[in-house]
C-alpha cells in the first residue's frame, strides 16, 4: 500500500521532472519536487502552523490553569476547554495535519535513500532515462554526504523555530519560577533541534539533505507569510482571552 500510493508516485514524479528539466540537473529536480509537495500539502501545513502558534501563545495560561487546579482534574479540564473555546483553538488541529503529511515525507526519504538505480518502478507512460546523473549544479555529487547542505538546513531550522518563539504575554502566578524554567527549556530546544538537524543531515546523501534544506526554507517562508498576513490578531499579536 505504501509503495503503490506514496513511494512509487513520488519516485515517478522525480523521474518525470528529471526528463523535462533542462540539463537533467537532479538538484533542480529536488527543488521542484519540494515545491510541488509543499503546494499539495499547503492547506494542511497552513492549518498546522496556525494551530501550533496559537497553542504556543496559550501555553503560559495553560500552565497557570494546571497550577490552579492541580488537585481538581475535572475543573482543570473545564477551564482548559473554556480557554480553547474563548480563543477558538482546537488542540488536536496542530497534530492531525502533521500526521497526514508523514507518509509523504517518509516516501521522499525512502526515494532519496534508495537512489534511482532500480527503474522497474517507472510507469509505462514515463520515459526511463538511460542513466541518472547525480552531479548537480556542475560540481555537487548528491549521492555523497554534504556538510554544507546539512549546516544550511540547521540554520534554516533555527530561523523557523525562532519565528515561533515570539514574545509571550506575561502571566503572573505563584508558579513564576516554573514558568521561567519552561522558558529556559524552550530556548534550549531552539538550539537543540537545529543541532540535531545538522547532525542527522550530515549522515544523509546530499540529495536528501538538499530536500530537507529547501522544505525547511519553504516552511519558514510560509510561516512568515501566515504570521504577517493572518487576520486572526490573537495569533499575530500573541493576545489571548483568559
Amino acid at each position: 500500500m505504501f509503495q503503490i500510493f506514496f513511494y512509487q508516485p513520488i519516485f515517478n514524479l522525480v523521474i518525470f521532472l528529471y526528463n523535462i528539466v533542462p540539463g537533467h540537473d537532479l538538484g533542480v529536480v529536488i527543488i521542484l519536487l519540494t515545491i510541488i509537495i509543499k503546494l499539495l500539502l499547503l492547506p494542511l501545513s497552513k492549518k498546522a502552523l496556525k494551530s501550533q502558534k496559537a497553542l504556543q501563545d496559550l501555553q503560559p495560561h495553560i500552565e497557570e490553569i494546571k497550577k490552579k487546579y492541580k488537585d481538581r482534574k475535572d475543573e482543570m479540564g473545564r477551564a482548559m476547554m473554556e480557554l480553547y473555546k474563548n480563543n477558538k483553538v482546537n488542540p488536536l488541529s496542530s497534530c492531525l495535519p502533521l500526521l497526514i503529511q508523514l507518509p509523504f515525507l517518509w516516501a521522499v526519504f525512502r526515494v532519496f535513500s534508495n537512489g534511482f538505480e532500480n527503474l522497474d518502478l517507472v510507469y509505462s507512460f514515463i520515459q526511463k532515462p538511460e542513466i541518472i546523473n547525480y552531479i548537480s549544479f556542475g560540481f555537487i555529487d548528491l549521492q555523497k554526504r554534504n556538510i554544507t547542505f546539512a549546516v544550511l538546513a540547521g540554520l534554516a531550522q533555527f530561523w523557523q523555530s525562532k519565528m515561533m518563539m515570539t514574545k509571550r504575554p506575561a502571566v503572573k502566578s505563584s508558579g513564576a519560577r516554573d514558568e521561567d524554567m519552561m522558558s529556559i527549556m524552550n530556548k534550549q530546544m531552539l538550539y537543540f533541534m537545529p543541532f540535531m538537524t545538522v547532525f542527522i543531515g550530515m549522515s544523509f546523501p546530499g540529495g536528501l539533505a538538499l530536500y530537507w534544506l529547501v522544505t525547511t526554507l519553504l516552511t519558514g517562508l510560509q510561516q512568515l507569510f501566515i504570521f504577517r498576513k493572518s487576520k486572526d490578531k490573537n495569533i499575530i499579536e500573541g493576545e489571548v482571552v483568559k
